[in-house]
């Protein structure tokens, strides 16, 4: 592969360590790397994910982030807490705060709540070379924030993230890196599942194609990867060469966005009547969403999960006349593909309401024989209100049975207690 034609960077791919254990170890005066700590979703319910585990954890019980809090074992110098999502966020807040001590703003991109990439290009006479200024980055975590992070560098984005997860995590230092030349030696021999962007489903695909590295990849042709795998194929084409062209400079915060959609999954079964109750207050927040950014939508698509014992549902969408943001508008519609695709009988666990189609709200229709501006309007200061006083300033009445999902959510972030 000839890499002459392709954009050659310094980028960092930066991940703090265990970060939702971290964060708790160092508030509660523990080293986060050699406490036994799990960070968990509910500590009320045996069944709630443990978000987190400290590496000390990991390393003696196993534990990861799929397991379940009864699974922990019964020992007595294991710390469980709480997880706080809003602390975690305000620590990773701080911490991007600091890399622009690094990096103009339009270098840094923040991928997760515990992952970010940096641009470092031309900064060699302020820090020293790429892996100097990594040295710099984790040395200054650690002395603000007590966590320990593990750094890749690469050449592009993709680079930096593939040998963070290989080689990084796994280094004495914390710190390895790739540049295009390396790509064979230090990328090849992985195995497809640890790529990031390579899932289960695309993993058994490959497998299936007898293609189980990396580098067997690399060494597909083209023609037949997009064969089988489409546009995606391509991708994993280039990727497996260790090219990636994707932006390392802009305004990363700022996403366009294609919908407006709201899901739960819920913690009990949930009857008829039950989900009524629960997609009329999905259906409030996606319209408020789209409301503070002045759009409206055309399709409405609702999205219904039943029990375990039934094992299915549906999802289904309807486009309508004129677009809406108007929160009864969205309801009724989700009511109509409710009640005409609901089995009649099934618990329901999970609900989703989405909003798509988009336009700028200025572009929707008046209607002669509704009172739309008035509707559209209560929706506004509804939205204010809440704005100023909290999400909970103003609620349905519906809300406040035991139906009901705002009161809870509020008091969440991400799913999570914060």
């Amino acid at each position: 592969m000839d890499y002459s034609s392709f954009p050659k960077h310094d980028v960092l791919c930066i991940d703090m360590r265990s970060f939702y254990a971290s964060v708790e170890a160092v508030r509660l005066g523990f080293d986060p790397m050699q406490v036994l700590l799990a960070v968990v979703g509910d500590v009320t319910r045996p069944g709630s994910i443990v978000l987190a585990a400290s590496p000390t954890l990991k390393e003696k019980y196993g534990i990861s982030n799929v397991s379940r809090f009864f699974e922990l074992p019964q020992d007595p110098n294991i710390h469980i807490v709480q997880a706080n999502m809003a602390d975690y966020l305000h620590v990773s807040i701080q911490i991007t705060q600091l890399l622009h001590t690094f990096a103009p703003k339009e270098a840094i991109h923040p991928y997760s709540i515990d992952e970010v990439w940096i641009t470092v290009n031309g900064l060699e006479k302020l820090f020293g070379d790429p892996f100097t200024i990594a040295q710099k980055i984790q040395r200054a975590i650690l002395e603000s924030f007590g966590i320990t992070s593990a750094i890749g560098i690469g050449n592009n984005k993709f680079l930096a993230k593939v040998v963070l997860d290989l080689h990084a995590k796994k280094s004495p230092t914390g710190i390895a890196s790739c540049t295009y030349e390396e790509v064979q030696e230090k990328l090849w021999p992985a195995k497809v599942e640890k790529i990031w962007g390579i899932g289960s489903k695309l993993k058994k695909r490959l497998y299936h194609l007898g293609i189980t590295t990396l580098g067997q990849i690399a060494q597909s042709s083209l023609p037949t990867l997009k064969k089988h795998f489409g546009i995606m194929g391509e991708q994993l084409y280039w990727h497996a060469w260790g090219i990636d062209i994707s932006p390392v400079f802009g305004d990363f915060i700022k996403t366009k966005q294609d919908s407006y959609g709201h899901g739960i999954s819920l913690l009990r079964n949930y009857t008829k009547e039950e989900t009524l109750v629960c997609m009329l207050e999905l259906c409030e927040e996606a319209c408020r969403r789209a409301r503070t950014d002045r759009m409206a939508g055309r399709t409405i698509h609702l999205g219904i999960g039943y029990d375990q014992m039934t094992n299915g549902g549906f999802y289904r969408s309807k486009t309508i006349a004129s677009p809406t943001n108007i929160t009864l508008e969205m309801y009724q519609v989700c009511v109509q593909l409710f009640e005409h695709f609901y089995d009649g009988h099934s618990y329901i666990r999970r609900v989703s309401v989405t909003l798509t189609n988009l336009v700028l709200d200025m572009e929707t229709q008046l209607d002669l024989f509704y009172e739309r501006s008035k509707q559209k309007d209560i929706g506004y200061v509804m939205d204010n209100i809440r704005a100023k006083y909290g999400s909970t300033a103003i609620l349905r009445a519906s809300s406040y049975t035991n139906a009901g999902i705002t009161l809870e959510r509020s008091k969440k972030i991400g799913g999570h207690w914060a």
